[in-house]
């Protein structure tokens, strides 16, 4: 038999996950204002459940969007250009799933297009879906890449990020000022060295 879902249930567009409703949210965060030592009635924090569960909606609004669906409206009238598409300095704000505080950095993607390219704030909203979860960088860096391979069947892809991880600057080794680099390429940017270097160069490196 299958489930009835109720009325107030939300679900997860990208797990399929049943939400838990606004309130068992709020009260989960009193409970953890509880246990770090503080009473959730007094002044200062009485709101602060709410403005959590608020944050959190904007934080992971990415499980409620579809990166692939973000990619289908294509342009074909490109007057035959056929050289690298890149868009570098993307802003990234992410969270880290190990310890949920904030990874912060700026991704790098490029494309080498095949008859279409796609609009540049569609690359930027991809990247912002994912990042808009639970993440490791590594396997932000895979989806973005595959994603963008997957959709848009181009000759390649490119991306590279650079981001600095609050779970190891601000708690544990406490080691400020460290960046991880993680890339992954896809067609032409793995197998030709030339189109590889093309495109670092573009994002102002010369090596990963």
């Amino acid at each position: 038999m299958n489930k009835i879902m109720k009325k107030s249930e939300v679900v997860s567009l990208a797990t399929g996950l049943t939400r838990p409703s606004r309130d068992e949210a709020e009260a989960a965060v009193r409970t953890l204002i509880r246990w770090a030592g503080d009473d959730p009635d007094r002044e200062g924090l009485i709101g602060t459940p709410d403005r959590v569960v608020r944050s959190y909606q904007e934080f992971f609004s990415g499980y409620d969007e579809d990166p692939a669906e973000m990619l289908q409206r294509t342009f074909e009238e490109v007057e035959g250009y056929d050289e690298v598409v890149a868009l570098r300095d993307i802003r990234l704000e992410s969270h880290c799933e190990h310890h949920m505080v904030p990874i912060i950095g700026r991704v790098h993607v490029g494309y080498l297009p095949d008859k279409r390219v796609v609009g540049i704030s569609k690359l930027a909203r991809v990247v912002d879906a994912y990042a808009h979860r639970l993440q490791i960088q590594e396997k932000l860096t895979a989806q973005i890449a595959n994603t963008l391979q997957d959709v848009l069947q181009p000759r390649g892809v490119a991306v590279v990020i650079e981001a600095a991880h609050q779970c190891m600057t601000t708690r544990g080794v406490h080691k400020s000022d460290v960046t991880m680099v993680t890339s992954r390429m896809l067609g032409a940017f793995r197998d030709n060295g030339e189109t590889r270097r093309e495109f670092l160069t573009m994002i102002g490196r010369n090596t990963i």
